[in-house]
């Protein structure tokens, strides 16, 4: 973890998980793809783990007062059960077939938002509905932190108001990524040079936290939902490409 490279892709996935948590489209999510250059896969999401927790505590301030409480509430649910299963599963669950699932979700989501021709009336937020995408956000996000298209494909039918989806997710994830601190712990992915990586990042996460705000606020709506759309058909190519990788397909 000494090498200029490693401190190259090491900062560029602090800045990507700020700007993420900061409320811009799925960008968080490439900051493990992108330390997982530079290091393993597995070492990455646990050095990472802190990060975006304490890049939470700026975004939670951020948005504060902006969040849809009824989505939180049954998403939160959900996705305390995903965890607790991706803890109980994890000697067993291959890491390659979760990332190809989420992939193919993502990507099939993601292309019927952008090839639909009518503008469909917004959803209300059930709670089976709810807690099914919750626990499959919060089982991903335990595996592989790609719990955004899950996400995703539960929140943007009910069609909030930009700032009320990046609050409400900021909030999800950060209560989420919270409740990941004990498993991560028990499993090991702790150490202290990992923690010590991360708490050099952390200046730059914040940082970056309030340039995704920004970001959000300047966007117009209907670009930032196009720009939702598109990032995630995008990570969901990566995520189906990283997935067959992992099995062995290419």
């Amino acid at each position: 973890m000494d090498s200029v490279f490693f401190w190259a892709m090491a900062g560029l996935a602090a800045a990507l998980v700020g700007a993420g948590k900061g409320g811009l489209p799925v960008v968080g999510m490439l900051g493990v793809p992108v330390l997982s250059l530079a290091i393993s896969p597995i070492t990455a999401a646990g050095l990472l783990l802190p990060v975006y927790v304490l890049s939470d505590i700026f975004a939670l301030y951020a948005y504060r007062a902006s969040f849809n409480a009824r989505v939180l509430v049954i998403l939160a649910a959900g996705v305390t059960l995903g965890v607790g299963f991706g803890w109980a599963t994890a000697s067993i669950t291959p890491e390659w077939a979760v990332t190809a699932l989420v992939g193919v979700i993502g990507l099939v989501f993601s292309l019927n938002l952008l090839l639909r021709k009518r503008e469909s009336s917004a959803r209300s937020p059930d709670v089976p509905r709810g807690v099914f995408w919750g626990a499959l956000t919060g089982f991903t996000s335990f595996v592989s932190h790609s719990g955004a298209p899950p996400f995703q494909v539960y929140v943007l039918p009910l069609r909030l108001e930009k700032m009320v989806f990046a609050g409400t997710s900021t909030i999800l994830f950060a209560y989420l990524n919270a409740i990941k601190l004990i498993p991560y712990a028990a499993l090991g992915q702790f150490s202290p040079a990992n923690l010590k990586v991360a708490v050099m990042l952390m200046p730059l996460a914040a940082l970056s936290v309030w340039g995704g705000v920004r970001l959000v606020r300047l966007l117009p709506e209907k670009l930032f939902f196009q720009a939702v759309a598109w990032a995630l058909l995008a990570i969901s190519i990566k995520l189906i490409w990283d997935g067959a990788r992992g099995a062995g397909v290419i």
